[in-house]
C-alpha cells in the first residue's frame, strides 16, 4: 500500500499558476494551500497543434473572478489557425489547472469555486475539447461530500499507456460519490474517455 501511495505522489506535479492567475489568499479553508503545490501539466499536443490552459483575472471584479481558457497556437505543423476557448470561471479562488492531450482529443480540468463564500466547496470540472473545432465533446465533474461538506483541492490529468484511459488524481476532503477506499487522496479513472461516456471509477486512499 505504501508503494502505491508513493507512486501516485510521483504522478502529481508542482503547481503552475498560469497567465495572470494569482496565488490563493491565506484566508482560504485549510488544505486549499495544496492547490499551489500540486497540479498537472498545462500544455500538450494534439494532431500537430499545441494547446495550453491558463487562467486570467477578469478586470474590475471584486471579489476576483478568474476566467479559464484553452488556447490553440498557430504553427507550421498545425492545420488550423490560432484559437481560444472560454472553459469556465472561478470566484475568489485561483483555479488549479491541468491538461492532457493526444490525437484523440484534448482533456482539460480546473478546480474552481462558484461562490465567494468561505463555506462554498471547491469542485473539479473536466472537459473533452475537439482539437479542430474547439468545441466541447464531453463534460464531467467531481465533487466531494454532500451540501458543500467536502472539497476537491487538486486535479492532475494523465492519459494511460493504452492511449484511451484518462485519470484525474489529487487531494480532497469528504467522499466522492461512488468512491471505494477512504482517505484524502483520489484517483478517478475514465475508460475510453475520448470515444465514450463510460462512467468513472474512483479510488480513495
Amino acid at each position: 500500500m505504501e508503494m502505491f501511495k508513493r507512486g501516485v505522489y510521483l504522478c502529481v506535479s508542482v503547481a503552475l499558476v498560469a497567465c495572470g492567475g494569482q496565488e490563493p489568499q491565506s484566508q482560504q479553508e485549510p488544505g486549499a494551500e495544496l492547490a499551489t503545490q500540486e497540479a498537472g501539466l498545462t500544455a500538450g499536443t494534439s494532431r500537430g497543434c499545441s494547446f495550453n490552459i491558463f487562467s486570467i483575472q477578469r478586470p474590475g471584479t471584486l471579489p476576483p473572478v478568474y476566467d479559464v481558457r484553452l488556447n490553440r497556437a498557430a504553427s507550421a505543423t498545425c492545420p488550423w489557425a490560432q484559437a481560444s476557448l472560454l472553459l469556465g470561471s472561478s470566484t475568489s479562488f485561483s483555479p488549479v489547472l491541468s491538461l492532457a492531450a493526444n490525437d484523440l482529443g484534448v482533456a482539460v480540468s480546473y478546480v474552481y469555486k462558484s461562490s465567494p463564500s468561505g463555506s462554498a466547496p471547491s469542485l473539479l470540472s473536466l472537459l473533452h475539447v475537439d482539437p479542430e473545432t474547439m468545441t466541447f465533446v464531453r463534460s464531467e465533474g467531481l465533487s466531494a461530500g454532500m451540501f458543500g461538506s467536502g472539497r476537491i483541492y487538486t486535479g492532475s490529468l494523465a492519459i494511460l499507456a493504452d492511449g484511451t484511459t484518462l485519470t484525474a488524481s489529487g487531494t480532497k476532503t469528504g467522499v466522492i460519490s461512488g468512491e471505494t477506499g477512504s482517505g484524502g487522496n483520489y484517483v478517478a479513472t475514465y475508460a475510453d474517455f475520448f470515444t465514450s461516456t463510460t462512467p468513472r471509477t474512483v479510488v480513495a486512499y
